[in-house]
């Protein structure tokens, strides 16, 4: 007791190592939010795992977090890795099909008056139309 009585007193002598042990605590419970949302995030992201083993999980994270957390890591971190991998692999290639999609080669204004001409000429627009394409397409 005499320790912890010591404890106190020198942290409250000395409010800068108070502070730098809040700062410390925090960072500490911001980086295991950061885990624990992670972890959260690839229980309901794994395909292997059926509802019942992924309640299991979420039970066990919200009654003995830490300890769940670790053996979460431990047990599944290279699946949850492969799994982390495959996500941001398949977001990238449906970012490049629709950059591709939007930035089409030969899709100039000159290509969309002259698109608009052949519309005008089969009689599918009227002139009117036609400007407004044109306009639009200038600038």
């Amino acid at each position: 007791m005499r320790f912890l009585e010591t404890a106190e007193n020198t942290m409250e002598a000395t409010p800068v190592w108070g502070f730098i042990w809040w700062f410390f605590m925090l960072f500490v419970f911001i980086a295991y939010l950061f885990v624990l949302f992670a972890i959260v995030g690839d229980i309901f992201r794994d395909r292997e795992l059926n509802g019942w083993l992924k309640a299991l999980w979420i039970i066990f994270l919200v009654f003995v977090p830490f300890l769940t957390a670790l053996i979460y890591l431990i047990a599944r971190g290279q699946s949850m890795n492969r799994r982390a991998t495959g996500a941001a692999a398949q977001a990238r290639a449906a970012q490049e099909e629709y950059i591709r999609s939007v930035a089409t080669p030969g899709s100039s204004a000159a290509d969309e008056i002259a698109k608009a001409k052949a519309l005008l000429d089969a009689g599918s627009i009227s002139e009117a139309d036609y400007q407004a394409i044109k306009a639009k397409a200038i600038g």
